[in-house]
């Protein structure tokens, strides 16, 4: 792979996770994280060229779904989760 188009997977990489924790629900963002997390993972061994572009079409194309269902999300807030609301243990 390329050194831009390594680049360019790990901006989009990085923006998916990013705007993916601005989900209000808990198990939405839980389970956006974790999605993504194993998709990269999965299509990492991919050197096909058109392979590559054809992953990341799809991923800007989920990043705009994130985006939107973010924005639908924000609208229709509800209380957080008893297990958000837990302080970390001090050490």
């Amino acid at each position: 792979m390329a050194a831009s188009s390594r680049a360019q997977v790990l901006d989009l990489y990085r923006a998916m996770l990013r705007e993916s924790k601005h989900f209000s629900a808990y198990n939405y963002r839980s389970y956006a994280i974790r999605r993504i997390r194993d998709a990269f993972r999965e299509n990492k061994s991919v050197k096909d060229p058109v392979q590559i572009q054809a992953l990341m079409n799809k991923a800007k194309r989920d990043l705009g779904i994130i985006r939107r269902q973010v924005h639908i999300g924000q609208m229709y807030s509800t209380d957080k989760l008893i297990i958000e609301n837990q302080e970390k243990p001090r050490t």
